[in-house]
């Protein structure tokens, strides 16, 4: 066999174009796929009865990079015995960059998760991509992918590698949510939409850990809201969260739980992982994370979030928390918040703190229970304290804290509340003097608050 080194200098083409281009590239990337799956985890098993110790993820890497080196070379020397065109070394290198990404990344979605501006990221097909930053601006970038084909074995080997249960994702099962090892949140659907291609949107929580502190100096929230959220906690009333898409729900209620005693026991429950509270036992200590499972291949094996929360009150709780409530679960989770499981959490997709009762009682309709209307009020009211609105400020540029609500009580169809804080102007909750009833303030006075805070009718927001 030739050396190749020699062979590069004298013979190496320029990158082809058009199909023949397309087809040398699609050539190597295969052959690239297929040494890394016969070689890495061969010498990924030899360095272990070598060593004696567990592969790291680095030292995989590190394998695979030098896997990928040699199969470079001799694929080289393949093409050029066969007569057919090299590709560049731009080509090969984007190539190489990519198989790896599709290993230990995030493929064509790499460079797009890599950069911190980019909020949101959604891809109408393989060739559509569009991004938000976290300043407000949106634009169309590259395609992540070079056929919808790739697209579709792109979500398939994120749903396999990222996560701990089957995740379908094919015509059977055309929709899948997931968790990517970043914190950001994927759900891709394929074969419904209008040109029948697979198309994905990922959304990224800028904060995996946040504190009232940050929001406040974030400009979520003031300095007299703070304490007022901080004595809710401490106080162990239970909070409804709720807000439009992309609100900041998951942020406020990280927040929000940062204040609980780290020794307290917290379960909780999600479609797919996204709080993420055991990330940092300094602050939870004692987390048991649940999550709902879809079904199987053969339809069976499903369990759902309201399953869970019934299963969540025997595992000793001290609060529950509810990553997000979407359907039946909000009557046991009503539930577990009355039945001695104060201080738990919860956030709901709605437009105000006010429609938050109606949207609580279409959901508990679609329950076993099938409550009628009055019940469900009347188990909302005695359950849920409080509800925290959050909205995009005047502006758009920041997620701001804009209403909150005290439950008081349920009037036959309706949920009866005071809005304790409500939106100004520029949609940053001030709050409303001798609207909060006198037991709860002293529930919140006896935690530290200080009730001089609810006097300043404009807040204390910054100028």
């Amino acid at each position: 066999m030739s050396d190749l080194t020699d062979v590069e200098a004298s013979t190496r083409q320029a990158t082809p174009d058009g199909e023949e281009s397309a087809e040398a590239s699609t050539r190597l990337r295969q052959h690239l796929r297929d040494k890394l799956a016969s070689e890495l985890p061969r010498r990924v098993d030899a360095q272990q009865r070598r060593t004696g110790t567990a592969v790291t993820r680095e030292a995989r890497r590190e394998l695979a990079r030098a896997i990928v080196d040699e199969a470079v070379r001799a694929h080289s020397e393949n093409e050029l015995m066969a007569n057919r065109p090299l590709v560049g070394r731009d080509v090969e290198q984007w190539a190489i960059t990519e198989v790896l990404n599709e290993l230990f990344g995030m493929a064509g979605l790499q460079p797009l998760l890599d950069d911190g501006c980019v909020e949101t990221i959604n891809v109408n097909r393989y060739d559509r991509v569009f991004v938000q930053y976290n300043d407000g601006r949106r634009t169309q970038v590259a395609p992540i992918a070079s056929s919808d084909e790739e697209l579709t074995d792109l979500v398939r080997l994120l749903a396999a590698r990222v996560s701990s249960q089957e995740r379908r994702f094919d015509y059977g099962s055309p929709a899948v949510n997931l968790q990517l090892p970043g914190g950001e949140r994927l759900f891709a659907v394929m074969g419904l939409t209008a040109d029948g291609v697979t198309s994905l949107s990922i959304r990224r929580h800028g904060y995996l850990t946040a504190t009232l502190p940050q929001l406040r100096r974030r400009g979520t929230i003031d300095p007299g809201l703070e304490r007022f959220l901080r004595a809710l906690v401490k106080a162990r009333k239970n909070i409804l969260i709720t807000g439009g898409t992309n609100a900041g729900k998951t942020t406020l209620l990280r927040a929000m739980a940062s204040e609980m005693d780290p020794m307290e026991r917290i379960v909780t429950i999600e479609d797919a992982f996204e709080l993420g509270l055991e990330r940092d036992p300094a602050i939870h200590a004692d987390v048991t994370a649940l999550q709902a499972r879809e079904p199987n291949v053969e339809g069976e094996g499903a369990i759902s979030q309201a399953e869970l929360v019934r299963w969540a009150l025997r595992m000793s709780p001290d609060r529950v928390i509810v990553g997000e409530i979407r359907g039946p679960e909000v009557i046991p989770m009503c539930n577990a918040m009355s039945q001695g499981n104060d201080g738990s959490m919860a956030t709901l997709h709605a437009s105000s703190s006010q429609i938050a009762f109606a949207r609580l009682a279409s959901y508990a309709a679609q329950g076993v229970e099938q409550l009628p209307l009055e019940a469900t009020n009347l188990l909302v009211a005695s359950a849920v304290h409080f509800v925290v609105h959050l909205a995009r400020s005047l502006d758009r540029q920041t997620r701001v804290v804009s209403s909150i609500r005290e439950v008081v009580g349920a009037d036959g169809p309706q949920v009866i509340s005071n809005e304790v804080y409500r939106p100004g102007t520029d949609r940053r909750a001030r709050p409303v003097p001798g609207a909060l009833r006198t037991d709860t303030l002293d529930d919140l006075v006896a935690v530290g608050f200080d009730p001089g805070l609810l006097n300043e009718p404009e807040g204390w927001w910054p100028l």
